[in-house]
């Protein structure tokens, strides 16, 4: 028997309306102790999925709300189970006199993702959708929602299931010929799977390497700002975010850590991060901001460079430009544009320069649109594009798994040797879908969940 849980879904902020969400086998009973249906029948015999009008009372029976209740009866539901939703005006003092009835009725409060993870466990959805429901909660961006929407329609699932089912097929076979052999089953020989395995193997490869793609998707593009002190790094952040994030001064040193602030520039989220200025120094704790300053670089998508184009280039600024161009994706922002030119565009050894005025805000237009450009969306936001980093390891291990056993079977192994990494393949992909993964990962997946969800 599956104990009914309760909370609000909608968040506890001042809304047009809010809901108030149960599952459970005893939803209906104890949802109608609180709610009253204007027709005068009890909420147990409610029409399946239709609003119907009513009174919510309070734990002492005193009306806080007219509003509607909807009554889904399991397995047709988004958990599997029976669900009472009411939707009441979005005040959070009738949502929360409403869900402490609730409780006072019989039910429990819900933990972090827990309605998700019952529909996992109920198998309504199965573990690439359920995590898709957070991805599309948190989605900040048209791209994200799309892909997050996609993954919770069973793309990722549709696609890894037909390789599931291939592996699942070839040791049915061979255990079924060694368990069986006076029974009437065709021969097992491993060389007429190995097309198969190819084929199936790069179906992963071909997944895992949209990941890149989809981290920038989900998390958006890490882009540090770099330079000597006093350059207008911080400036250039400021004016990207709309606000004052970082102090300006003109003082040399006056960043002395990374400060991360996310924006959209252009169609491109990045997730700025403004670095202590990098140079030799003998100040200890300066010192400490630009080796982190230096791990940011390294692991930046985009590193952005600036320099004070109203004064000549310095030792200092050819350090930093050494240092920046070994890595990809950087580009050069000659900054100060108000105070004159001393650098041009040719003096910087990048292949993309822009002019700009962190002050006023010119070229900011033109590092939007070169942004865009290079970071512009190649595969379609349909669910199909990687992004969470647990289900990239595991298909990593499943993919690493099906090259040994392709390479075990070129090497000309023993079937059950060779079908040891097809094992090991099909456990690493039952960590992605749910089919094999362990309760101490289920747990750790849904604490991501807020309540309600």
């Amino acid at each position: 028997m599956s104990h009914t849980i309760a909370a609000v879904s909608t968040g506890m902020l001042v809304s047009a309306i809010g809901i108030i969400r149960l599952t459970g086998d005893d939803c209906a009973e104890i949802g109608g102790k609180v709610y009253s249906c204007k027709n005068g029948k009890p909420l147990s015999e409610a029409p399946n999925r239709k609003l119907i009008l009513g009174e919510l009372h309070d734990k002492e029976g005193r009306l806080i709300d007219q509003c509607c209740a909807i009554y889904t009866r399991g397995p047709h539901s988004y958990t599997g189970e029976d669900t009472v939703e009411f939707h009441c005006h979005g005040s959070p003092a009738v949502l929360a006199a409403g869900l402490e009835a609730l409780y006072a009725a019989g039910a429990r409060p819900a933990g972090r993702g827990e309605f998700t993870k019952r529909a996992f466990l109920n198998g309504q959805l199965d573990l690439t959708q359920a995590e898709a429901v957070i991805d599309l909660i948190e989605a900040d961006s048209a791209d994200a929602a799309a892909n997050a929407a996609g993954q919770v329609g069973g793309v990722l699932q549709k696609k890894l299931a037909p390789v599931y089912d291939d592996l699942t097929n070839l040791c049915s076979h061979f255990h079924a010929v060694l368990d069986y052999p006076d029974e009437d089953i065709e021969d097992f020989g491993l060389e007429s799977y190995e097309a198969g395995l190819k084929a199936d193997a790069k179906v992963l490869y071909n997944l895992l390497q949209t990941y890149g793609q989809g981290r920038i998707l989900r998390q958006g593009v890490a882009a540090a700002i770099v330079g000597k002190p006093n350059v207008g790094k911080s400036s250039l952040l400021n004016a990207l975010a709309g606000y004052d994030r970082v102090i300006v001064t003109e003082v040399a040193g006056t960043t002395r850590d990374t400060v991360e602030e996310t924006v959209m520039l252009g169609k491109t989220r990045l997730r700025l991060i403004d670095t202590a200025g990098i140079r030799e120094t003998d100040d200890k704790i300066e010192a400490m901001g630009v080796e982190r300053s230096r791990q940011a670089v390294e692991n930046a998508d985009l590193v952005i460079y600036v320099c004070d184009g109203s004064q000549p280039l310095t030792e200092e600024d050819e350090a930093v430009i050494d240092f920046c161009c070994e890595l990809p994706n950087s580009i050069a922002l000659i900054n100060k544009s108000d105070l004159g030119n001393c650098v041009e565009p040719r003096d910087l050894p990048f292949m993309q320069v822009i002019p700009i005025c962190a002050k006023t805000g010119e070229g900011l237009d033109l590092l939007a649109d070169l942004v865009d450009e290079m970071f512009e969306s190649t595969a379609p936001c349909d669910g199909s594009i990687l992004t969470n980093a647990r289900q990239y390891s595991a298909i990593s291990r499943a993919y690493d798994a099906m090259q040994s056993a392709l390479h075990g079977l070129k090497l000309g192994l023993t079937p059950d040797a060779v079908l040891t990494d097809i094992e090991e393949a099909m456990s690493a992909m039952g960590e992605v879908t749910g089919a094999t993964v362990r309760e101490d990962i289920t747990a750790r997946i849904f604490e991501r969940f807020c309540v309600g969800k």
